[in-house]
């Protein structure tokens, strides 16, 4: 058992790249039910109505689409200097110190093997609300306003590599992380792991890349109050054109409560409920699936279809 540490707090926000910037807009603030904190640049500041800080979703326009970057607070700037010292003594590429944007102040970036881009950050915005925004209780970031889906809180970020190990590595490396749960293939690869860096099931999750992309996305997914507010957003969903990919079910792997959705870009979006399962356990031990185990499909619910294994963003494009 690696000595877990502390340092990282937890995830802060994904960066979304897209290519429909207006339409992706409309989507995670209409339907999806995320509240926009503020349009700077090329970029839409996006926070769900219980997340604490300015913003956990940044949608920006690009040409293409798939994650810009992903974003971890530390639990002290003295946590933030020692992992930096961790990260630059490392094998893995570092970006150097930022000085933020408008919902963090200074940042540490670099990347994992496969092309994704992280950052570290202490220095936060917390999410002022007006008058307008101000909740009935006070112990909450804003006030529940029920549009669209209305998650509550950002959960995780699932992302793909080629060597689902080398990844693992990285994320015990640089961030301390543990892993919760894993698949283990016929032939002794990794097919996915699911980490975390508090007491969460899991904050991120690596699953293989079957299309031969690179530094791509699987899915952002945000967390809701109730299972019944997933089904209420599924017809939401088709009120509006959205395509539902698949669910709702109930994963095996994680056991949370799921439907999955291609927002107007294609990026895959989930909301998910996990009930009150926790890690409490400072001893636990990683729960490892088989590929056996794994065909069997989800917990119960449909089968899983073919593009949840193979479409990712960006795409990948076909060779000449």
């Amino acid at each position: 058992m690696t000595e877990p540490s502390f340092d990282v707090a937890h995830l802060g926000h994904v960066e979304i790249l897209t290519d429909k910037f207006d339409e992706s807009l409309d989507f995670f603030t209409r339907v999806y039910g995320l509240k926009l904190s503020a349009l700077e640049g090329d970029s839409a500041y996006l926070r769900a109505w219980d997340d604490y800080e300015f913003h956990t979703l940044k949608l920006t326009a690009a040409a293409t689409t798939g994650v810009g970057h992903i974003g971890y607070r530390v639990s002290s700037p003295e946590a933030l200097e020692r992992r930096v010292q961790v990260i630059e003594a490392s094998p893995y590429l570092c970006h150097g110190w930022t000085e933020g944007d408008a919902g963090h102040g200074r940042a540490f970036r670099f990347e994992d093997p496969f092309g994704h881009h992280f950052e570290l950050y202490w220095d936060t915005h917390r999410y002022d609300p007006p008058p307008e925004d101000q909740p009935a209780l006070k112990n909450m970031a804003s006030r529940f306003t029920a549009q669209g889906a209305s998650p509550r809180r950002l959960d995780h970020v699932n992302l793909l590599a080629d060597d689902v190990t080398e990844f693992r590595d990285f994320m015990q490396t640089c961030f301390g992380s543990r892993v919760t749960e894993q698949i283990r293939l016929d032939n002794g690869r990794l097919g996915g792991c699911w980490f975390t860096v508090n007491n969460k099931t899991y904050d991120l999750a690596c699953t293989a890349e079957h299309s031969k992309g690179k530094g791509r996305l699987h899915h952002v997914t945000y967390a809701t109050d109730q299972r019944e507010d997933i089904l209420r957003a599924a017809d939401i969903f088709l009120e509006n054109g959205v395509h539902i990919e698949t669910g709702p079910h109930k994963h095996a792997i994680q056991g949370t409560f799921f439907l999955y959705v291609w927002e107007p870009a294609g990026n895959r979006v989930e909301l998910a409920n996990a009930g009150a399962r926790l890690i409490l356990a400072p001893d636990w031990e990683t729960v490892t699936w088989t590929e056996t185990e794994r065909k069997k499909g989800q917990a119960w619910g449909l089968k899983t279809i073919a593009t949840f294994h193979t479409h990712g963003t960006p795409p990948v494009k076909e060779s000449s």
